[in-house]
């Protein structure tokens, strides 16, 4: 594990070293994950496609800096269109494949609509609020506080509380049902893989079906048997599109 100075902070990463000419992925956590709780899931990606792969810790998770700001229900755009974009210029990434899990996928949409990617692979992701979302967030806060999740992030992340309520309170925040994105969606072009559990307890497929009725590139799609986490509960099925997806982007580039 390494770090990367930002003009805003450190920024912890890991960094797998893979072939120079293909795109290298890009992997955002979803809104309790750091580096470290993508598991044996980067190092998965990178055997399997031969690609650089970097995962990072937003600011307030992990090892890295605590946010320079308090969050506020912009938050997402601001990772995207501001910590995104320089994070990808200090380690030299131009047009990645960004890979998104949740509010990480998120992100990696509103990046796509603004900036030139590759390609965008989203698992879970949120483009409207759900009131079943909201439901869940308000039981972590219960469970962080009283059963315990507390001491179990606290494995993975220097400061859990700032990474926990630096989540928790923007989506209970009473603007955050307003939340929304899909109008951003007809600005990306690039080739998209939208996967999501068919048990996902965060979201319905409306999430991917809005994201699918309005892009302006092509879309696969994967609804693997499981929750919240594809990456992680399914995780040949989904190492396998992910795969597959990126060899298609790649033989297109390199006949």
């Amino acid at each position: 594990m390494s770090f990367v100075a930002l003009e805003s902070g450190r920024l912890e990463v890991l960094d797998i070293a893979g072939d120079a000419g293909l795109p290298a992925l890009v992997l955002l956590h979803e809104g309790l994950g750091s580096v470290r709780l993508w598991r044996g899931f980067p190092s998965a990606l990178a055997d399997a496609t031969g690609a650089r792969v970097v995962a990072f810790s937003r600011f307030g998770h992990g090892a890295s800096d605590r946010p320079p700001q308090p969050r506020t229900p912009r938050f997402m755009h601001e990772e995207a269109l501001e910590v995104l974009p320089a994070l990808l210029t200090a380690m030299d990434l131009p047009e990645p494949i960004l890979v998104g899990h949740s509010d990480g996928a998120s992100i990696a949409l509103i990046h796509a609509s603004r900036h030139p990617v590759r390609a965008v692979v989203a698992m879970a992701p949120h483009v409207f609020v759900e009131e079943m979302c909201l439901v869940e967030i308000r039981a972590a806060k219960r469970t962080y506080e009283a059963e315990g999740l507390r001491e179990r992030m606290a494995r993975h992340h220097d400061d859990p509380d700032t990474a926990f309520y630096g989540w928790n309170d923007v989506w209970l925040h009473p603007d955050f049902p307003r939340w929304d994105i899909r109008d951003v969606l007809p600005e990306i072009a690039c080739p998209m893989l939208l996967i999501q559990g068919m048990q996902d307890q965060y979201g319905t497929l409306a999430q991917l079906d809005a994201v699918e009725a309005s892009a302006a590139g092509p879309v696969e799609r994967l609804h693997p048997d499981c929750h919240h986490a594809p990456h992680l509960e399914a995780p040949e099925e989904t190492l396998a599109a992910i795969t597959a997806f990126v060899r298609s982007l790649t033989a297109v580039a390199r006949p």
